[in-house]
């Protein structure tokens, strides 16, 4: 029997604080998880929310899936009504999905003090929902609601759910862990009960984790591992409290780990990518340190690991990278020895092998400024910059030289607030002074310089900074403390960061924005 990837971040994940999925939104992940080729999109509760029911209808003619099928999410008919007149079962089968995900209490704790209904009737209104989906010519999952601890409290009673689903023609049956409070041998010994008492095998059940435990993904392998071949899981584990089961890190798991292939060719090298790019439709910064797809997965530090790395990637890698559409990554930091900066070197294009005087210089520079409080694992183009100092015939030639520079700060009556600069610099033996208003210091640094390099160098108009970093070191405290400074610029092809770090948060400004235009005026120039 086949695996079955089950997505519900449309549903599931959405119940994750902050996020508020548009129906444009909904449409664009769906394509996104398409794309990276899991086998059902659960797109939400028709019916029951209005956004729902206008995404199911917009994508009868707005998606073309090529992967997935697209699942209707709802519950079981309501007990003392029939499952011809229940309006929300009757709006799954309007919203023409061929499979349909309905939800049951498995728990009788909660049939009894939820629903407030009695047991019979509760596994009267799963056979009846399973039956009639069945009847319209839809696949019917039903989601088990509270299994594994209702199937701790009373073992017969949500067995039971379960053989009443199976006998009334559901597909899979999905335990779930809805408050997330097990374990993967919890796990593991429910599934083996499960299994021994109702005589169903493993391989007709589904599983469905919550994070409560920061378990999810190791319960949902650990039911793999026990023959379940349906899992249900979020992208990047979005989802209510701590969320769900990753997706990215699941389907990992299973596919590299396990080595049962369970996305089509040529879509787990998406994962990294689809991961970034449905974490900006959620509007949730990507978590750098994601398993697998985070930007640090693959980021090396230590100057040991760096030394094995350069012999062989994966004595420190546990899978190649690229599997998952990610890179490795050296970070340049005080704990840097030569082989850390010779493979950042080479990350970056420029080839320090044969050049051990200039590697002993850029290791000893970084080890001196990063003891003064720098910090060069997030500033790749001020590291640029000074391995090219270095090697001969590879530096960049400033772009100036700074005779000068005054800011001032007025607070004007009306409680406007003004900040001046006036840059005095020689550029190509031509002396210029300039002076530019900004909304604070460093914004008038910046356009002042830009006014005195605008007549030789007109390209920086395509060069502009677009984040502004500053920490106070750990160490120092007050007003007199040493600040460092990060700086983002980007010129519409590429992004990068430099660092300038000094006691005075002005010129910790100055020293990063020099930097940056130092570095975007050479790659402008150089791709002209």
């Amino acid at each position: 029997m086949d695996y079955q990837v089950f997505d519900t971040t449309l549903r599931d994940g959405g119940q994750r604080e902050g996020i508020s999925y548009s129906v444009a939104d909904k449409l664009a992940v769906a394509k996104l998880l398409d794309e990276f080729g899991v086998g059902f999109i659960e797109g939400g509760w028709p019916g029951a929310m209005p956004k729902d029911t206008e995404f199911f209808e917009r994508a009868k003619t707005e998606l073309d899936l090529k992967n997935a099928l697209l699942v209707a999410f709802g519950a079981t008919r309501k007990a003392g009504v029939a499952v011809e007149e229940d309006k929300q079962v009757k709006a799954l089968l309007d919203a023409e999905t061929p499979v349909v995900c309905v939800v049951a209490k498995s728990d009788i704790r909660h049939v009894e003090r939820a629903l407030r209904t009695t047991g019979d009737e509760n596994l009267a209104m799963v056979r009846d929902t399973v039956r009639f989906l069945k009847e319209n010519g839809r696949r019917a999952f039903v989601d088990c609601e509270h299994f594994f601890d209702g199937f701790r409290y009373d073992p017969a009673y949500t067995a039971s759910v379960v053989k009443a689903a199976f006998e009334a023609g559901a597909e899979r049956v999905v335990m779930c862990d809805t408050n997330g409070g097990m374990l993967p041998s919890m796990i593991t010994k429910a599934i083996e009960e499960v299994v021994e008492r109702t005589g169903i095998s493993a391989d007709r059940l589904g599983i469905h984790c919550q994070n409560d435990t920061s378990c999810a993904v190791a319960n949902t392998i650990a039911a793999v591992e026990a023959g379940v071949k349906h899992f249900q899981c979020t992208a990047n584990g979005y989802g209510e409290r701590p969320g769900n089961a990753d997706l990215f890190a699941t389907v990992s798991n299973v596919q590299l780990k396990l080595g049962v292939q369970v996305l089509p060719d040529g879509c787990l090298e998406q994962a990294t990518r689809v991961s970034t790019a449905l974490a900006e439709i959620a509007n949730i910064a990507p978590d750098t340190h994601q398993a697998y797809v985070g930007a640090a997965a693959f980021a090396h530090k230590a100057g040991l690991h760096a030394s094995a790395i350069k012999v062989d990637p994966l004595l420190y890698n546990h899978v190649d990278p690229s599997v998952v559409g990610n890179d490795m990554r050296i970070l340049v930091t005080e704990m840097a020895g030569r082989a850390s900066i010779e493979l950042k070197s080479r990350e970056l294009g420029l080839d320090l092998a044969g050049h051990p005087d200039a590697v002993s210089a850029v290791t000893r520079k970084v080890k001196d400024l990063e003891a003064g409080g720098w910090s060069f694992e997030a500033a790749d183009a001020s590291f640029e910059l000074l391995v090219r100092g270095e090697l001969p015939g590879e530096g960049y030639a400033r772009p100036f030289n700074l005779e000068s520079y005054r800011v001032q700060v007025e607070h004007r009556e009306d409680g406007a607030v003004v900040s001046e600069a006036t840059v005095k610099v020689r550029v190509r033996g031509e002396r210029v002074i300039a002076t530019a208003e900004g909304n604070g210091p460093v914004n008038a640094l910046d356009e002042a310089l830009r006014v005195a390099l605008s007549q030789h160098y007109p390209q920086l108009k395509t060069v502009e900074l677009t984040d502004y970093k500053v920490r106070i070191l750990e160490g120092s405290h007050g007003t007199n403390a040493v600040t460092r400074v990060l700086l983002e610029s980007a010129d519409g092809n590429r992004d990068w960061t430099t660092v300038g770090v000094h006691e005075n948060i002005v010129e910790a400004s100055w020293v990063a924005l020099v930097d940056a235009l130092t570095y975007g005026l050479a790659r402008t120039t150089t791709a002209a």
